[in-house]
């Protein structure tokens, strides 16, 4: 699967995602960046084929989707449904928060992914 993960070709559509990025994204970020939570190391903005995930947890194979505004409506939704058969299809565990879980229950937020890890994992 290592030929499907962090395509170089999106590279740069990574990296303006990166530094676009919507304040949940960010704030969640800041709680996962540098393998704050319990050692787990997360990435952003991380392609798998021709998707690019949020952030993912290569380790125990989690995506975690931010849902937002560019999420609303009909062919968003479409499109979020194929995007998370297809990292299903992969054996990734896909967990969807709102902005409104991020900015109001972060630490439950954290935990649950915590415990997913933890779950998933293969320390």
């Amino acid at each position: 699967m290592g030929e499907l993960l962090n395509n170089h070709k999106a590279k740069e559509k990574r990296r303006a995602l990166r530094h676009d990025a919507p304040p949940a994204e960010v704030l969640l970020w800041a709680k996962l960046r540098n393998r704050q939570l319990n050692g787990w190391k997360f990435r952003r903005q991380y392609s798998i084929s021709y998707y690019i995930a949020d952030f993912c947890c290569p380790e125990c194979n989690i995506v975690i989707e931010i849902d937002g505004p560019s999420h609303e409506g009909e062919e968003a939704a479409i499109y979020d449904q194929n995007r998370q058969h297809y990292f299903e299809s992969l054996g990734f565990c896909v967990v969807r928060f709102s902005n409104q879980q991020i900015y109001e229950r972060l630490p439950e937020v954290l935990e649950n992914l915590l415990s997913l890890c933890e779950s998933r994992g293969k320390e």
